[in-house]
């Protein structure tokens, strides 16, 4: 089987999700996208980020949910390259489906990549509008009650990058767990199989992430998160390892904002340093 039917093969599953798990709905079951859950039914927010993590929960019905790295710097360092991308308003627009199933739309407003051949010291410098993404979250349990939640979360990259000329449709699935602990205590677990494009060349790897994550509340409207994961390249038989920390604030009811870094161990992983924020309607 060749990448494109990889590709339609993952969004056919993506379409086929939503049918497949209407039975996990409750009390949201007769809400949809034109028949909005009313304000006083709408559960607490909760976002993906600031954490590698993802919520395991919906975005409520007919509620919208935007959420962004107001800015954001990665570094990345290759045998034969390094590579710095800033980027601007890196959205995720999150629309409530049904009780239990949520469409996004990611994209890359802006963005400035900074790309240095090791062996020639040649700079390259390239920007532009980045590559857009379409995941479907399906919640499995607990979206309105019990204390644990999980989901599944396949998505589709593609390249519609100007900044990065080496884009490629990258594609994966995503399952976020949390356990609600005493004494409010959320731990979090994620796994994640992605196939993406290689650092070096433009050929296509598979590779495993696993996540770790603790938060628990710092003071009244101040949440701290500490996580851990790893990533492992089944072609290169690479392992990553990744320690992060963040802070987020509730601003409003329906607002937040937040701030961290996710900092590779290892010399060539990844290291990103981020500010972002969340609203509701």
């Amino acid at each position: 089987m060749n990448k494109n039917h990889h590709f339609a093969a993952l969004i056919y599953s993506m379409l086929l999700l939503p049918s497949a798990y209407r039975g996990q709905e409750n009390k949201e079951q007769h809400y949809s996208l034109f028949h909005p859950v009313p304000e006083s039914l709408m559960r607490e927010m909760e976002t993906d980020r600031p954490d590698v993590t993802e919520s395991a929960y919906t975005i409520d019905a007919g509620h919208f949910q935007y959420e962004t790295d107001l800015l954001r710097l990665t570094k990345e360092r290759s045998d034969s390259k390094e590579v710095s991308t800033v980027l601007v308003n890196h959205g995720n627009l999150k629309l409530g489906l049904t009780g239990s199933t949520a469409i996004q739309i990611g994209f890359e407003t802006y963005g400035v990549q900074r790309e240095r051949d090791l062996s020639s010291g040649s700079i390259l410098r390239t920007g532009g509008f980045g590559d857009i993404n379409v995941r479907i979250k399906q919640n499995l349990i607990g979206n309105d009650h019990g204390n644990f939640v999980m989901a599944v979360l396949p998505y589709v990259k593609f390249p519609t990058s100007g900044y990065d000329e080496e884009s490629r449709f990258e594609g994966g699935l995503i399952v976020p767990m949390l356990y609600k602990l005493p004494g409010e205590w959320k731990l979090g677990f994620q796994v994640e199989v992605d196939r993406l494009k290689d650092l070096d060349q433009p050929a296509m790897h598979t590779e495993l992430l696993q996540t770790l994550t603790v938060s628990h509340s710092i003071t009244k409207g101040i949440d701290g998160i500490a996580e851990t994961y790893y990533t492992y390249d089944f072609k290169a038989h690479q392992l990553a390892n990744y320690i992060n920390a963040a802070v987020e604030i509730d601003i409003a009811k329906d607002f937040k904002v937040d701030a961290g870094l996710n900092y590779g161990i290892q010399h060539q992983a990844q290291k990103h340093y981020f500010i972002g924020a969340s609203y509701r309607h």
